[in-house]
């Protein structure tokens, strides 16, 4: 009986804090997850109802916890604690001074609830750890920040950006995705100058204004985007 029950507690630990970190969450990404079936999501939600959880389900499409319902903050394995310090170092290697800076801000909220023995145990970790690659440190833009936000908020935005072959243009453009190659990010955002998509490296822009127009979101996957446009 203790043996089957451990593993369930881990499990609906695990389901809480998935249904805190995302806006919503299906039935079968839980059963994927933890490798169960949908049947055991469908007993462990009912579970968590009855022991207090405010969990709001919306019918086919998922479930998530009721807004401004916040639990403790659970506390990490060892493990999960070295690997939120070996994040840390190699974002710190990152061009970005927007990312960066808000990582660290982030890893710092996230270190202050480790336990005390963690807390020695992760700044050894952080002296030990070595990644290379822009070892002067240097940070050649800031926007990313405000990129993602103009993603998540479909808000229009104004970039001066030079090309490689130095021409300068200023573009309205309809930000739509960010992904990296080779340690630089790039932006793909319908351009409204070219009437099409553009990939831009995010260094390369020069000055960037987030307008207050909001643009209707483009309607293509990630992956439909690279299935046209890339791979082609």
């Amino acid at each position: 009986m203790e043996e089957k029950e451990k593993p369930r507690l881990a499990r609906l630990t695990a389901i809480i804090t998935q249904l805190q970190s995302k806006r919503l969450v299906t039935a079968n990404y839980l059963a994927e997850k933890h490798n169960v079936s949908v049947r055991t999501i469908y007993r462990d939600i009912r579970t968590l109802e009855k022991s207090g959880i405010p969990i709001v389900t919306e019918e086919g499409r998922g479930y998530s916890i009721m807004e401004g319902y916040h639990l403790p903050p659970v506390l990490f394995t060892e493990d999960e604690a070295n690997a939120l310090i070996t994040v840390e170092q190699l974002v710190l290697k990152n061009k970005d001074e927007s990312l960066v800076e808000n990582v660290s801000s982030a890893l710092e909220k996230i270190k202050s609830i480790l336990r005390y023995s963690q807390k020695g145990n992760a700044d050894l970790l952080a002296d030990r750890i070595y990644f290379g690659g822009n070892n002067k440190q240097e940070k050649t833009s800031n926007n990313l920040m405000k990129i993602q936000s103009a993603i998540i908020h479909f808000q229009v935005v104004r970039i001066d950006y030079v090309s490689l072959e130095q021409k300068q243009t200023t573009r309205d453009i309809e930000p739509f995705a960010i992904y990296s190659i080779n340690g630089n990010f790039l932006l793909i955002a319908f351009c409204r100058l070219r009437e099409d998509f553009r990939a831009f490296r995010i260094d390369f822009i020069e000055k960037l204004i987030t307008l207050n127009e909001a643009f209707t979101p483009h309607k293509m996957t990630l992956q439909e985007y690279f299935e046209k446009y890339v791979k082609a």
